[in-house]
This record gives structure tokens, C-alpha cells and sequence, in this order.
């Protein structure tokens, strides 16, 4: 087992994971930052760039044990056990698995509700592990290949998001090559992933596919936002605000219209600020005095720039607009 870990070097993966990245960051309309802030977080930990080197424990101290976690009631090792990778091959591979699954989820679900599951599952997936290792234990007398055993690695969370994202699912997925229903496809990886793959915890993957099954059901008895994402929106606002302030400091405020044509609202201002034209019934600022559609004054008579509009009821709304057009030259 190794020591404190010095800063990484990448072989050659990570550049191809930062470029995969991008691109399909760049196609999308909507590029979802939860799951772009996990991706980076995951590797600057196994970077250890800079400062990071000195402030991140190594990580034989955060290695996931369930002895060691249960004895000294380490929370550290816990939730830090999830973003630690023994390699650069098990990062990517386990960063390719979050870039995908996580674009479809966040992209679906909204970026506040998508890190409020992604902790839930953390929790939930640890802990289930953590319970297992310790059954075995008691009930089986079952210690050594478990309830001593050091993982590290986001799989877990990610078997719980492959069970959340394909749920509802009727297709049929491709698992290391065998066809199965994707509803079942993380139990087949969880499988096949351990009659090929050296090293792997099993109990891990098994906890993070018993998260994702939970999460579901108590998502499915609650109505309404869970807790941790009214906490998340309600941090979320407090970051936001200076940045508001500071953006509303340098805004200019134009003045126009923004109503809707139609109703029976009166033409003096109203107590939201807003008078509705008496002749072509067309939404105005408070600020304004003028009609913006049709040019005729708040008290009912005016003048476009152009021409008198005396008769603005009978004009068409194609006629109204050209008038618009013509008066402010939009």
C-alpha cells in the first residue's frame, strides 16, 4: 500500500478524456455544470495539482474499510473514498460512465435536483455497503474479504445512476457486449464486471445498485422537493445574489411596452405600472406617455411621428404593426 501520493502525471488518458468532454459539452444547448464540476473534482483529486498536493489526504487515508470506518467513526473515509481512483485507466473509464449518465440526468431532472440525488445516492450507496460488510460479518461470520477490504472510486454512485436513469426504460442495452432490457442492465455489469474484471468490489457495485433501487422507492412515496434540494436551491440563491447585485449595478433599464393587445383594462396607470391604450388596447410602461403600438397619448388623443391617428380602432393588427415599425425604426 502506498504512502501520501505525489502530484500525477497523465499517460496519456486524461487529454482524451478532457476532449471528450468538450465535445460534448460544446453540442449542447444546455450544458449541465454538476456534472462538469464532478468530472473536474474527481480529477483534480487524482491531479493533485499545486496547493492540493499539501491540503488532500493521501489516499491511504480515505481508503473506503468498513472496519476502519465503523471503529473510529471515520466520515472522512466514508464520502472522500468515492472521489479517489487507484489509476488513471480507473478515473476515465469511471468519468466516461459520469459524463454520459450524468448529461442525461441533470439535463432531465434539473441541475439542483440532479446534485440533490447524486449526494443522496453517495449516502445511501456507502452506507449500504458499509451495512452489508458488517451483516456478513455477524450473521455469516464472514470478515476477511469485506469487512476488511479497501475500495476507492465513484462506481458505486454510478451503478445507483445506471439503476435511477433506466428505470422506466424499455429498451435493450449493450453490457460488455451482451444484449440485455436496460432495466437490468446494471445487474448484468454487476456480474459481468466481476467474472472478468480482477480487484473490483463486488459489495460496492451491490450497494450502489441497492441505493439507486432505494432512491427510487422513497422518491416515488414523497411528493414534492425532497429537503436536500429546497437546502441546495436555498445555498444556490445565497451564492447568486452578489451576482445579481453586481450585474443589476451595471444594467441599463430600457423603457418600452412589453404588454399584450386585447382586455378590458383601463386606460390610466395601473398599480403594476402599466396602462393599457384606449385605442389599440396595447400594454404600456408607466414611463411612457405615449401608446408604443399605435402613438396616441395616455389620456387618448396623440400622434404617431409620422401621421394623426384618429381612427387606430378600426386599424388592423398588420397596420398597428408597420406604424410600430415605422415610429421606432424596430
Amino acid at each position: 500500500m502506498e504512502g501520501r501520493i505525489g502530484r500525477r502525471v497523465s499517460r496519456g488518458m486524461l487529454p482524451l478524456l478532457a476532449l471528450h468532454t468538450l465535445s460534448e459539452y460544446y453540442r449542447l444547448e444546455r450544458k449541465p455544470p454538476v456534472t462538469a464540476g464532478l468530472i473536474a473534482a474527481n480529477t483534480l483529486i487524482y491531479l493533485r495539482p499545486g496547493v492540493l498536493d499539501a491540503v488532500l489526504p493521501s489516499i491511504h487515508e480515505v481508503w473506503f474499510n468498513p472496519h476502519l470506518i465503523l471503529k473510529h467513526r471515520d466520515l472522512r473515509r466514508f464520502f472522500l473514498s468515492a472521489f479517489y481512483h487507484v489509476g488513471e485507466p480507473h478515473l476515465v473509464y469511471n468519468m466516461l460512465s459520469l459524463l454520459w449518465k450524468g448529461i442525461q440526468l441533470e439535463i432531465s431532472m434539473g441541475s439542483v435536483e440532479f446534485a440533490s440525488m447524486v449526494a443522496s445516492l453517495l449516502a445511501l450507496s456507502q452506507g449500504i455497503t458499509l451495512m452489508l460488510a458488517k451483516s456478513l460479518l455477524l450473521f455469516f461470520d464472514y470478515e476477511r474479504a469485506y469487512y476488511s477490504e479497501y475500495a476507492v472510486g465513484f462506481s458505486g454512485v454510478l451503478f445507483a445512476m445506471k439503476v435511477v436513469l433506466n428505470n422506466q426504460s424499455e429498451n435493450l442495452s449493450y453490457v460488455h457486449g451482451v444484449i440485455v432490457p436496460s432495466r437490468y442492465a446494471a445487474w448484468a455489469e454487476l456480474i459481468l464486471i466481476q467474472m472478468f474484471v480482477p480487484g473490483v468490489s463486488f459489495l460496492g457495485h451491490l450497494g450502489g445498485i441497492l441505493a439507486g433501487l432505494l432512491y427510487l422507492r422513497l422518491k416515488g412515496t414523497y411528493s414534492g422537493s425532497d429537503p436536500l434540494t429546497i437546502v441546495i436551491t436555498g445555498l444556490t440563491g445565497v451564492f447568486k445574489w452578489p451576482v445579481r447585485f453586481i450585474r443589476n449595478l451595471f444594467r441599463r433599464d430600457r423603457i418600452y411596452g412589453r404588454g399584450t393587445v386585447g382586455g378590458n383594462r383601463t386606460g390610466r396607470a395601473s398599480q403594476s405600472g402599466i396602462w393599457r391604450c384606449q385605442a389599440c388596447t396595447y400594454d404600456n410602461s408607466g414611463l411612457l406617455s405615449i401608446c408604443e403600438m399605435c402613438g396616441t397619448s395616455q389620456s387618448g388623443t396623440g400622434f404617431s411621428s409620422h401621421q394623426l391617428v384618429r381612427n387606430s380602432r378600426d386599424l388592423p393588427l398588420e397596420e398597428l404593426r408597420r406604424l410600430r415599425l415605422e415610429r421606432f425604426g424596430r
